[in-house]
């Protein structure tokens, strides 16, 4: 029997998953390292890599859409794999500011032809129900290959920084290859016209998410908050490697190399994380589920936003990693949290609309805060990561101000503006 186009949907969906997971953790494990230690980035153009790649995304959202709505959801996957493995291709290949700027908008538009297609396409070909059992063993499959490609980044990254980045690369190239030769579609329709993502569409979107936000004062402070995240967290999320990359690193098993390091520190985040997250779930689901979360937002972004400060401050390695794990369990436990109170306070009509909303104000943030930042960073980079911190701290305050009161009232007054949504 020819393989062409005949391998089963689920299966596919699971393996092109696990595989970009690989992929992308061996491309992007190290890739600070890479850009501080052999491209000599310093701290605004580190920071004008991650901006580029957010105008990428944000601008290419829309006319990338139209492949998977109008021609197909397979195409789009592919066409979405070959540009994100020529992007890590480039920058691995070339070491230079102005290829990792074009290897930026290579990716960036390569993984906007993908985002969502993917979904979209084994929905279309397996059914509601079973593309729900997909996503979540998807999920599993796909936590399974950031492990593995972690570890390979480490492994590899001794060799030469550039390897991984280059491998993962060609190793999405030859996805995309292997993908146009087995990856079936025999139950796409085109998007009607009404249901098409446009430039239009965006700017309504937006329009009609602030005037939801006006209106709910949960939905209003979350978008804000999304909105601070994003001014601080582009040179944040940056820099810290930077400072990091200034200590002296600590022998062990022969090598005090920054790829080895690196990835113990990645996966240690990780296992931390994830651990905490079960921790908490059993001990005190009740506080993680609540109606009205907001004591324990303020309390996860307190931690976050004086880990930031202290990271800033301290010349101490072990202290400064300390406090920037504190900081990526914070981030992690409080995600779910803001994200179901979110929910709970949107209708299923304009929910779509304004998780949206709040995703376009964090992209807004970082592409605005980010530069400003990075060049405060060329001069001193603790007065930019202490910038980034000082930029967090009203979101605390802003999680307080909300009082379980008002939202009541609110709650009832959503019935009667469900129909204006």
């Amino acid at each position: 029997m020819p393989v062409f186009r005949s391998a089963d949907p689920v299966r596919t969906y699971y393996a092109f998953n696990t595989a970009w997971a690989f992929f992308g953790a061996l491309a992007f494990t190290l890739s600070m390292v890479y850009y501080v230690r052999d491209v000599g980035l310093d701290p605004l153009q580190m920071v004008l890599v991650g901006t580029t790649l957010e105008l990428a995304c944000f601008l290419f959202e829309v006319p990338t859409g139209i492949v998977a709505d109008l021609y197909s959801r397979r195409l789009s996957v592919i066409i979405g794999f070959a540009l994100i493995g020529a992007g890590l291709l480039l920058q691995g290949l070339v070491p230079t500011f102005l290829a990792i700027l074009a290897a930026q908008v290579l990716w960036g538009v390569g993984y906007t032809f993908t985002s969502g297609a993917d979904q979209a396409w084994i929905t279309d070909e397996v059914g509601v129900d079973r593309a729900a059992k997909a996503f979540v063993r998807g999920q599993q499959f796909a936590l399974a290959g950031t492990i593995a490609g972690t570890v390979s980044a480490g492994a590899l990254g001794l060799i030469s920084l550039p390897l991984p980045m280059a491998l993962a690369g060609a190793g999405m190239i030859l996805l995309a290859l292997v993908l146009a030769m087995v990856m079936r579609e025999d139950n796409f329709h085109r998007t009607p016209k009404g249901e098409r993502e446009t430039f239009k569409q965006m700017a309504e979107t937006f329009k009609h998410g602030l005037g939801v936000a006006r209106r709910r004062p949960v939905v209003r402070t979350l978008v804000l908050i999304s909105l601070i995240s994003g001014l601080a967290s582009e040179a944040f999320d940056r820099l810290w490697s930077v400072k990091i990359l200034d200590f002296q690193f600590p022998t062990v098993f022969g090598t005090s190399a920054p790829a080895f390091w690196f990835t113990v520190f990645a996966l240690v985040g990780t296992l931390l994380s994830l651990i905490t997250s079960v921790v908490l779930n059993k001990l005190s689901p009740e506080r993680l589920s609540a109606t009205h979360p907001n004591g324990i937002l303020a309390v996860l972004s307190l931690f976050e936003v004086a880990a930031v400060i202290t990271f800033a401050l301290l010349d101490h390695l072990w202290l400064a990693l300390a406090v920037l794990w504190i900081k990526t369990i914070a981030g992690t436990l409080a995600w779910p949290i803001e994200s179901a109170w979110l929910n709970r306070h949107v209708d299923s009509r304009s929910r779509a609309t304004v998780i949206s909303m709040v995703s376009q104000a964090n992209a807004i943030g970082q592409v605005v805060g980010g530069p400003p930042l990075g060049a405060v960073g060329r001069s001193s980079l603790r007065a930019a990561l202490l910038a980034s911190g000082l930029i967090l701290t009203p979101i605390p305050l802003l999680f307080l101000r909300l009082r379980p009161a008002r939202d009541s009232a609110l709650s009832g007054e959503k019935s009667s503006l469900g129909a204006a949504d």
